[in-house]
């Protein structure tokens, strides 16, 4: 099952095997069986630490094993073949399992180990879904530090009446002790955060003890991560307080437009840009969200939804924003397989096919231009009498051949095979007749939200939200400076965050240096 070349990399992998492991199958006579017999057969003949025990006649999903020490149950299955995105997470249970340490902090690792209870998880993925390693991975750790914890990866594609039994139409969706527990990406903090009611508490404690910081990132997208890469390149008190490091690139499927970087998925270029603000001396603090902003004295201080407080000479504001949604079913089901908000990045994922751009403003007819260029067929739907777009824009669209202009259409609906996008419904409000497309692809342009509720009535916002800006960053509070897309400044795109953030923190540096120093 692997070539030369991985089997190579799997080996220099393995010799970090520090204590011997078996591989435990569950097996039947099937196709997927053999295939997996063999895919265990081959990682076992590359560590003498590694051996595999095969049984046939157990109660176990078929095919699935589990990785364990003689002697001892760590708790960690695999239903399926860990192929695809989940190959790494399959090395990572081998290395972790062998004795090799983990990357995570050692307060992370004490708190797994002092959870108490038993901890049934069971997760369902698919083997090309992005967001899924990092829940599998997270609970392959925490079940081999805790012996009271179980995971069980399932591969959704390979044991379907389950999945219709329990009528999963999402990956990855965790259960825990048979009862579903949530969806959607997950990393181990935020697992824990969940588990452990009593942590918020503990952690807003620790918050509330930090001393002030010179400048302080609200945001870990591409901006904030820019801004406190610079600012701690100044030798400055710097700290990133986040809800999720990483942001919106989390759910990016493509990246092939960021300088210098070819391609790449959302989650690696997240973990990068977080490796990055790590290589300097930064105080990075995740899953908080920001409530408020307090201006005026020496010191800016943010509220956080935990009760926390942190103090700052200077803040940078790069929270982002989110795609607006036409929230109607199916849309969160297929995101990312089939529903996409950004034609720039996932547009060249659809060429040859056909798709329709929902959204008769100005971004809309420029994305259903540009995919004009890239896909077979581009259906555009307004839920206007007219589209709102300007009209040199307009007059391009309507000399495109391949292009089909539907206006007074509602769309109610996106349907799908559970796996991917094949059509959507709307209805025609001219005469409320529901109508059908079928497609492959469906971007969504009606616009962007900028996370900024919790700073109305502190910095000048427009009247769509976004924060006003001049060409240093700065904002209407003095200290006070934004980068990104939660700003005024046009474009959404990563690269222009990225620079964006590095102005502002230089602004925001440029304005400590001015002002007085703290008593």
């Amino acid at each position: 099952m692997l070539d030369s070349n991985l089997k190579a990399q799997l080996k220099a992998y393995l010799e970090k095997v520090t204590q011997p492991v078996e591989l435990v199958a569950s097996l039947d006579t099937g196709d997927k069986s053999r295939e997996l017999q063999s895919l265990l057969q081959e990682i076992a003949s590359l560590s003498d630490k590694i051996s595999l025990i095969e049984r046939f006649d157990d109660a176990e999903r078929k095919p699935s094993f589990s990785i364990n020490r003689p002697g001892g149950e760590i708790g960690i299955r695999f239903a399926g073949i860990p192929m695809g995105h989940e190959f790494t997470s399959l090395v990572l249970a081998l290395l972790q399992t062998g004795g090799h340490p983990p990357k995570v902090d050692a307060d992370v690792v004490e708190h797994i180990k002092a959870l108490d209870g038993d901890y049934q998880f069971e997760t369902y993925i698919s083997l090309t879904c992005q967001n899924c390693p990092e829940v599998v991975q997270s609970l392959n750790l925490m079940a081999v530090l805790n012996p009271r914890i179980r995971s069980v990866v399932i591969d959704g594609a390979l044991f379907q009446q389950e999945v219709e039994q329990r009528e999963v139409m999402a990956v990855p969706t965790i259960y825990l002790n048979g009862k579903v527990f949530d969806q959607g990406r997950l990393g181990v903090e935020e697992i824990l955060a969940k588990l452990d009611t009593n942590s918020a508490s503990r952690e807003a404690e620790k918050i509330n003890a930090k001393a002030p910081y010179d400048m302080l990132i609200v945001g870990g997208g591409p901006a904030g991560a820019a801004a406190a890469v610079y600012a701690a390149r100044k030798g400055i008190r710097t700290g990133v307080v986040a809800e999720r490091f990483g942001g919106q690139v989390l759910d990016t499927m493509a990246i092939e437009n960021y300088i210098s970087v070819p391609e790449t998925e959302g989650p690696r270029f997240a973990a990068d840009l977080e490796r990055h603000v790590r290589s300097y001396d930064v105080d990075i603090i995740n899953l908080q969200r920001a409530e408020k902003l307090l201006a005026g004295g020496d010191l800016i201080e943010i509220k956080l939804a935990s009760g926390a407080v942190l103090k700052a000479r200077s803040v940078v504001l790069a929270t982002g924003a989110r795609w607006r949604k036409i929230n109607v079913p199916g849309e969160q089901e297929y995101l990312n397989r089939g529903v996409a908000y950004c034609p720039h990045c996932d547009g060249p994922l659809f060429k040859g096919k056909r798709v329709a751009v929902i959204g008769g403003g100005n971004s809309g007819v420029e994305a259903a231009i540009d995919l004009a260029g890239l896909v077979s067929h581009v259906t555009l739907l307004e839920f206007g009498a007219e589209l709102r777009a300007d009209a040199v824009l307009q007059r391009k669209l309507h000399s495109l051949p391949n292009v089909t202009v539907i206006t007074s259409a509602q769309t109610t609906e996106v349907h799908g095979d559970g796996k991917k996008v094949t059509g959507l419904a709307y209805k025609e409000l001219t005469t409320d007749a529901l109508k059908q497309v079928e497609l492959e692809g469906i971007f969504v342009q009606i616009g962007l939200v900028p996370n900024t509720e919790w700073l109305q009535g502190t910095v000048a916002l427009t009247r769509h939200g976004e924060i006003e800006v001049d060409a240093r960053g700065q904002t209407s509070v003095p200290g006070v400076f934004a980068a990104g897309d939660v700003t005024t400044v046009p474009f959404k795109q990563i690269v222009i965050a990225a620079g964006e953030g590095s102005k502002a923190a230089l602004g925001a540096f440029d304005h400590l240096i001015r002002s007085s120093a703290p008593a």
